[in-house]
């Protein structure tokens, strides 16, 4: 899977949301609020994220916002402290919002993506239903 395929399954799935570009990562919106993304797709390292040591050429992580359960029905109460934040293709707790039950991937592969597609229905729902409710 490349960005733009990524990029273009969820602009097919937003419907009312959007999504929009800032420093050639991309921040995926169910609505006009801006507030939280419930998914984005990140190109390269920063101050506060290397981990995964995005600097490599052509890697790219997709990262999504699960609730709690999932989250550890995924990786458990605890995810392991041995995680390889650099590995492709690997569903894994993000390397710095696991806290907050983010998950990631790394240029995930066609079969890869299909594991993370109810994920993103996920991370939109609650964002959605977040909203209704306030």
């Amino acid at each position: 899977m490349t960005e733009d395929d990524i990029t273009q399954h969820l602009i097919d799935m937003l419907g009312g949301g959007h999504f929009e570009v800032a420093d050639d990562n991309t921040f995926f919106f169910h609505g006009a609020d801006n507030k939280f993304p419930f998914a984005t797709i990140v190109t390269k390292d920063n101050d506060f994220d290397s981990a995964s040591k995005l600097n490599r050429p052509g890697v790219f992580r997709l990262n999504v916002g699960v609730g709690k359960e999932t989250f550890r029905a995924l990786f458990g109460e605890q995810p392991p402290a041995d995680i390889d934040y650099t590995a492709l293709d690997r569903l894994m707790p993000h390397p710095v919002y696991a806290k907050m039950y983010w998950v990631s991937v790394i240029n995930p592969s066609a079969a890869t993506f299909e594991t993370v597609k109810p994920l993103l229905t996920e991370a939109r729902n609650l964002l959605i239903a977040r909203d209704k409710s306030a």
